[in-house]
């Protein structure tokens, strides 16, 4: 079980929201979030209402001021829990979309596909297990994504997003 409690201030000030899983609007708990403490679980982190916008990873902490430890314009508006996922890790990567062109399948985390696979950029992708980050720079930097179990046709409709790495979400973090 997943707990996080929103503040409307910087440093746990203000009113304060305790979530407990998904949540599309924070809007009706509270007009702004500018931290957080993260009690239990993994999170993916929205600054646009219903899991859209830009996406931001948070795990067990204190974040006091999350927005300018993340780079953020904007506060959070939508938050979606992490299941734990224990067991192996699969992932296939694909060099274009709808699963063609060059094919690697991942089972660990990959801090640049360019140096590993000689891969470009990846458009398309099926997770078969795990949850996984993907990032649009090597080395896990810039934007990220989260991916879980699914088949991801194509990158395009994620706002043309580039993936050059990508790592697991580990059971270790929860």
């Amino acid at each position: 079980l997943g707990l996080v409690t929103f503040y409307e201030e910087r440093n746990f000030q203000g009113r304060s929201y305790d979530c407990t899983g998904d949540c599309g609007d924070f809007s009706s708990y509270m007009s702004r979030c500018h931290s957080c403490r993260v009690h239990s679980g993994c999170w993916m982190m929205y600054d646009q209402p219903n899991y859209m916008g830009n996406q931001y990873f948070f795990r067990r902490g204190d974040y006091a001021d999350y927005m300018s430890m993340f780079g953020m314009s904007n506060c959070i508006r939508s938050c979606r829990m992490i299941p734990m996922h224990r067991g192996s890790y699969r992932m296939k990567i694909y060099e274009r979309e709808n699963f063609m062109g060059q094919m690697y399948e991942m089972m660990d985390d990959c801090d640049s596909i360019m140096d590993r696979y000689r891969m470009s950029h990846c458009q398309s992708c099926h997770v078969m297990d795990g949850h996984w980050l993907m990032y649009e720079q090597p080395h896990y930097r810039g934007k990220m994504w989260y991916f879980g179990p699914g088949e991801y046709r194509n990158f395009s409709n994620m706002g043309g997003m580039i993936f050059m790495s990508m790592r697991r979400i580990m059971d270790s973090w929860y």
